[in-house]
């Protein structure tokens, strides 16, 4: 069985948080977009709440090419990602440079009540995780991290960011004891109103 080290989100997400610029686009979803709503989310970023799991990277992947001057962040979990794997070679054939990919790898669909994933250990015959960086790098990304220690993604995170895309990145966090799904912040139009009206605005450099 793997040992794997994992991080909490919240730090996780908090680092994530102060190291955005203020003109990237930062797409969360399920836990992730919880969190980070309550840690203040911008107006140029899109918490897809409620949301189909499995779209986040998708739409990443089209805003990223609509607006190549902008750096898109999307924070996906591994339940999601499971339910979309084409979107990472959609990805990769289309090669955004300013596209990072964060996978936040807890075993476990939080926000419906913690069941393991196909992908965890304990859903599965072998005992062993499905390894998404290896997934990844067959998928055809070049620009690949992983980590499982939260002072070694705070100390590497600008770095991490400003690589030249696709960029995935793979994070071994923790669920969220006693998780809740996530409120939605608004109405979904008004929402999606909202932010094109501020990529409408080129970003200042």
């Amino acid at each position: 069985m793997n040992a794997t080290h994992r991080m909490p989100l919240v730090p996780v997400l908090t680092a994530l948080h102060r190291a955005r610029r203020p003109d990237d686009v930062v797409i969360t979803s399920m836990g992730a977009a919880r969190e980070w709503m309550a840690l203040g989310a911008g107006p140029l970023d899109l918490p897809l709440v409620p949301s189909s799991m499995g779209t986040a990277p998708a739409i990443a992947l089209g805003l990223a090419l609509a607006q190549p001057q902008r750096r898109v962040i999307v924070v996906n979990g591994d339940g999601a990602m499971l339910m979309n794997l084409g979107s990472l070679v959609s990805i990769t054939a289309a090669a955004p440079p300013n596209l990072v990919l964060i996978l936040e790898d807890n075993g476990v669909y939080e926000v419906t009540g913690a069941q393991p994933t196909p992908g965890s250990p304990s859903a599965r015959g072998d005992g062993f995780n499905v390894d998404f960086e290896a997934m990844a790098r067959a998928s055809g990304f070049r620009e690949i991290f992983h980590y499982q220690d939260l002072d070694a993604w705070t100390r590497d995170i600008d770095r991490v960011l400003n690589t030249r895309g696709p960029v995935f990145v793979l994070l071994d966090v923790s669920p969220v004891p006693g998780a809740v799904g996530p409120r939605s912040p608004g109405p979904a139009p008004a929402r999606a109103r909202e932010l094109m009206r501020h990529l409408a605005t080129p970003p200042a450099r």
